[in-house]
C-alpha cells in the first residue's frame, strides 16, 4: 500500500512540480531549450524533449534504486513520475499537439478545455506573456468559454 500511495502522491505532486518548472525555469533561464516548443521547426523532435528525458531518467533511477534497496517509497515515486510522464505524452503530445496523428477531433469537454488553455499558452512565441503553465489542472474559465460557445451540452 505504501508504494501505491506514494505513486499517487508523486503523480499529483508532478503537476505542481511541472507547473513551477514550466513557469519559472522553462520560461526563465531554460527558455533557449523550451523555445523550440513554441517556435516549431521541421523535425519530429524538439530540443524541448530533453525535459522528458530528464524526468524519465529520474523516474527510472528511482525505480531501479528502490528495487535494489527494497525501498517502496522510491519505487512508488518512480512509478508516479512515469505515469505522469505517460499521461503528459498522451494528452500534450498526441491529443493537443498531434505529434502522432492517430485520433480525430477532441470531443470530451475536459480535453477541449485543456486544448483551449494550452492554445492560450502558445499565443505568445516569446519567453514572457504566456499563461496557463500546468497540464492537468484547467482553469474553470475554459469550461465556461465552452458553455458560451455552445460546445458543451
Amino acid at each position: 500500500m505504501v508504494g501505491l500511495f506514494t505513486a499517487i502522491g508523486s503523480f499529483i505532486l508532478m503537476e505542481v512540480v511541472s507547473w513551477a518548472m514550466h513557469k519559472y525555469l522553462m520560461h526563465g533561464p531554460l527558455w533557449r531549450i523550451h523555445k523550440t516548443h513554441h517556435v516549431h521547426g521541421k523535425g519530429f523532435f524538439e530540443l524541448n524533449d530533453l525535459f522528458s528525458l530528464f524526468f524519465g531518467s529520474i523516474a527510472v533511477a528511482l525505480i531501479v534504486l528502490g528495487l535494489e534497496h527494497d525501498n517502496l517509497y522510491a519505487v512508488g515515486a518512480g512509478i508516479g513520475i512515469s505515469v505522469y510522464g505517460l499521461t503528459y505524452f498522451v494528452l500534450h503530445d498526441i491529443l493537443i499537439h498531434r505529434r502522432i496523428k492517430a485520433l480525430g477531433r477532441l470531443q470530451n469537454p475536459y480535453l477541449k478545455a485543456l486544448a483551449d488553455a494550452h492554445r492560450d499558452h502558445h499565443r505568445t512565441r516569446e519567453r514572457d506573456g504566456a499563461v496557463v503553465f500546468g497540464l492537468l489542472w484547467v482553469p474553470i474559465r475554459y469550461f465556461r468559454q465552452q458553455n458560451r460557445k455552445g460546445r458543451i451540452a
